[in-house]
């Protein structure tokens, strides 16, 4: 057998099943049903004793996990990604754009989570999860659960609208310093308020607007077809676009940019915020 993978445990507040703990532990093998498989064939020892579900893990454990000769190359995904904040319940990363949240893709954020961030420490421990949804060419901020109460209450405070989420997009064409898009959603109440911080003149789009978005609602794409509905659809967008005002080659240029909430156990007010990405400055350098 080879080492793979050693995982050294941090001091824990209650022992806690290894079959529970060992999830996300290491970056090959994420799920419980692979941390089952490994101990079945013999792969995973806990201070040099082959490991069993039911061993209680109390803390200052060294746990080692071994590939067999005869295992199959298992195809890992290397993604590093830019943690803002992160402690035992839940974490805030940077989405860039080009990449899924989610899915069926090997290359997905939700893939990635578990290399990125640290094994929470909490009994309720799971694999990281995404609470939220950006587009795949929008960039920027994702809220992440780490355990089970964590992502419970975090979906509660998206359902309940007690996330602030401010986003930036470069729109086409003129448009009124502020206003509000209240145009339902695929027959649902959505609401967007927006507010335009600086205009340059486009050879050829007319003009190109830096603007600062606000949605209440969540629904799919909101701010993409709410921008289209005023006809000053976002700069890069192939989906919905008006005719002739195409841009090509350079992505989609929405930018999640700041989540702000109460922390759902410390209660702490965090308010954490990615500056914008450089080819909104190629357009807007003062911002």
């Amino acid at each position: 057998m080879q080492l793979l993978e050693t995982h050294n445990v941090q001091n824990l507040k209650t022992p806690i099943r290894f079959q529970e703990y060992g999830v996300g532990i290491f970056k090959t093998i994420p799920t419980k049903s692979g941390i089952k498989k490994a101990i079945k064939k013999e792969l995973v020892f806990i201070d040099g004793t082959l490991a069993t579900t039911s061993k209680y893990i109390c803390g200052g454990e060294k746990i080692t996990l071994f590939e067999s000769e005869k295992s199959a190359t298992f195809e890992r995904l290397k993604l590093d990604l830019e943690v803002l904040f992160e402690d035992e319940t839940l974490a805030i990363i940077y989405k860039p754009a080009g990449i899924l949240v989610s899915g069926n893709k090997f290359v997905t954020i939700a893939n990635a989570l578990t290399q990125n961030l640290k094994k929470s420490n909490e009994s309720d421990a799971v694999k990281p999860q995404p609470i939220h949804r950006l587009d795949y060419p929008t960039s920027g901020l994702l809220l992440i659960g780490k355990t089970s109460a964590a992502i419970s209450k975090l979906s509660k405070l998206f359902e309940d609208k007690e996330i602030s989420k401010t986003y930036f997009a470069i729109t086409i064409g003129k448009m009124k310093i502020k206003g509000v898009i209240d145009l339902p959603i695929d027959k649902k109440n959505a609401h967007t308020d927006f507010e335009v911080l600086k205009s340059v003149i486009s050879e050829r789009f007319e003009f190109l607007n830096l603007v600062k978005l606000h949605p209440k609602t969540g629904r799919k794409h909101q701010l993409r077809k709410h921008l289209l509905s005023i006809e000053n659809p976002i700069l890069g967008d192939k989906e919905y676009f008006l005719d002739d005002k195409i841009l090509k080659g350079k992505g989609l240029f929405l930018h999640a940019a700041t989540l702000a909430f109460v922390h759902p156990f410390t209660k702490e007010k965090i308010s954490i915020t990615k500056v914008l990405p450089k080819k909104f400055k190629k357009i807007f350098p003062d911002f």
